[in-house]
């Protein structure tokens, strides 16, 4: 959704010699032969200057201190096809963070990309990716400018206390054209945003009608002082442009993250161990199990804090058929430090604002009766993140 393919680029380039041709024309017309003058009519007064009202001066504004701190990223990508190994690009955007040349984008801009290239304005840089982190589509990369160059940094604000209906703009490279303003409202609030590739939930999306297109992706949700509230991600669309539903990470899940990402490259996320399987009520019921939400305990990893527990895993083996067979439930996770667990987004949540090295208290349902297990959480191996 989010890359750009040679049939766009070839519709910009048509839509671009449309309008370069309209111009020319306007200005052809423009430079005519004048009319004859009428010297004895009077001449007739010069039409008022239209006066620009707050929010168009406003936006203005907001524009004019912010854009330049927004880039357009092109990612390239080499990819094995029929007759050898041929380059794929795709565009976004991003915010400049620090002056030391650190940006922040999506994960889906950056993601396999074997080669970076950043534009500033008119000036073009290479790049590298800095961190990543998937479960949130953030990632930060660096260029690396001369000593006396000026980077205009991007305010971070925050995403607590807004409000449906409250004014925003956004600020990206869609199709290609740089730093495009559209501007619209906050559509909706606490929206979590189902990534269908890592079948990870963003939790908390901001909502807005405000315009984003693909290459809008990564760049910034700005309040009415241009400081940013969020990092656009996604549109829902069924023709693939904008319908006027898009959505943002907030800015305070990144602010949170930043960090590990510049120093370690990644975040580090508690990890108890352990596969899930969902449960429900029909499932439930086949199983005559007493409790109808929750986790059922797959694997249990080894030298996980969930092992050193004592959670107990299901018991699975396969058919005859090439099926799975539940032989024996395992423990049913069913809430953690006193916060319900009725499913994998429940279980996220009540992690989210752990850290690897706390214990946390897991009620688990276990042959019918309901236990407190004492979990101490690990770091989230690489190969989960």
């Amino acid at each position: 959704m989010y890359r750009i393919s040679a049939k766009h680029l070839v519709l910009v380039a048509f839509i671009s010699s449309l309008l370069t041709a309209g111009i020319f024309v306007t200005v052809q017309r423009a430079m005519g032969p004048a009319p004859a003058m009428n010297t004895n009519a009077a001449e007739p007064a010069a039409p008022a200057e239209p006066s620009i009202g707050s929010d168009e001066q406003n936006n203005i504004d907001v524009y004019r201190m912010v854009s330049p701190g927004v880039v357009n990223i092109t990612s390239k990508i080499y990819q094995q096809g029929l007759f050898g190994v041929f380059p794929a690009e795709g565009t976004g955007s991003g915010s400049i963070i620090d002056t030391e040349g650190h940006i922040l984008t999506n994960y889906h801009v950056v993601q396999d990309a074997s080669e970076l290239e950043v534009q500033i304005e008119d000036d073009k840089f290479p790049a590298r990716v800095v961190g990543t982190d998937r479960d949130n589509d953030l990632a930060v990369i660096k260029v690396n400018v001369p000593s006396n160059y000026h980077l205009t940094v991007v305010k971070l604000g925050t995403s607590q206390g807004l409000q449906v209906g409250q004014k925003v703009l956004a600020i990206g490279n869609p199709f290609g054209l740089q730093r495009t303003l559209t501007t619209g409202i906050i559509s909706g609030l606490e929206r979590p945003l189902r990534d269908s590739v890592s079948r990870r939930t963003i939790q908390g999306a901001i909502q807005t009608d405000a315009s984003i297109n693909p290459g809008n992706s990564g760049g910034p949700l700005l309040n009415s002082r241009g400081e940013m509230i969020g990092i656009n991600t996604a549109i829902y669309s069924p023709s693939g442009g904008s319908v006027g539903i898009g959505f943002a990470v907030p800015v305070d899940t990144a602010k949170k993250i930043i960090p590990d990402l510049i120093a370690k490259g990644y975040v580090s996320r508690p990890w108890m161990g352990i596969s899930m399987m969902p449960l429900n009520r029909s499932i439930a019921r086949q199983l005559r199990l007493p409790v109808q939400e929750g986790i059922i305990v797959g694997d249990v990893y080894r030298g996980s804090g969930a092992a050193a527990a004592g959670l107990r895993g299901a018991v699975i083996s396969e058919s005859l058929f090439g099926g799975i067979v539940l032989q024996e439930i395992g423990d049913i996770i069913v809430s953690v430090d006193g916060q319900k667990v009725a499913n994998a987004d429940d279980l996220q949540r009540a992690l989210q604002d752990k850290h690897p090295g706390e214990t946390v208290q897991v009620e688990v349902v276990r042959q019918g009766r309901h236990l407190t297990v004492p979990v101490r959480l690990n770091e989230r191996p690489a190969s989960d993140r």
